[in-house]
């Protein structure tokens, strides 16, 4: 049983990586965003709006972070990537990587993967990355700034696609090594 959890800030490469290592390993994958975007989705509001109502309503990202923690939980072998979820579920995973990127970049990659304006996408991605931050702490007195705590922090302006795959891999298959040992 292998859980390993991807975090980082929007456009930072996470969710390339997750899926990358929940096809390669055969595990599931699993997205804390989606079930937040799916939430905005259902409530007819945008990820802006959604985030600025948790800021008022804990119970949005309860619910989020614990369908998070139970899913994985439940789960033998996955993938996670969300924004915050490392610290969600911190005790049970196996393997913590942190992925970042300078703000330029990350709005240059958000802009083109959902066809927005860089003035949009910067202003989206800095009312989410503020509100996140300031919930966590208020909520979990998590400081989304630490990273400590992660096995692994990589920065995917310095090393491409491959490189940070063949990182992760290499500790996942450590891990793997171990358990079979």
């Amino acid at each position: 049983m292998v859980r390993i959890v991807l975090s980082g800030p929007p456009g930072s490469g996470k969710t390339t990586q997750a899926k990358r290592l929940a096809s390669y390993y055969g595990f599931k994958y699993y997205s804390a965003g989606s079930v937040f975007r799916e939430y905005a989705r259902m409530k007819g509001l945008t990820l802006e709006e959604l985030s600025r109502l948790a800021m008022e309503d804990p119970s949005i990202d309860m619910e989020v972070d614990r369908l998070t923690l139970e899913t994985v939980k439940a789960s033998d072998n996955i993938v996670v990537d969300g924004h915050l979820a490392a610290w969600i579920v911190s005790d049970i995973a196996d393997l913590k990587v942190y992925v970042t990127a300078p703000l330029t970049l990350r709005i240059l990659r958000i802009a083109g993967r959902d066809n927005k304006s860089l003035g949009k996408a910067l202003s989206e991605t800095l009312i989410r990355e503020y509100s996140q931050k300031k919930r966590f702490m208020e909520y979990y007195g998590f400081n989304v700034d630490d990273t400590s705590f992660f096995d692994i922090v990589i920065n995917t302006k310095l090393i491409g696609v491959e490189e940070a795959f063949s990182i992760i891999r290499t500790a996942v298959d450590k891990i793997l090594k171990e358990r079979s040992s």
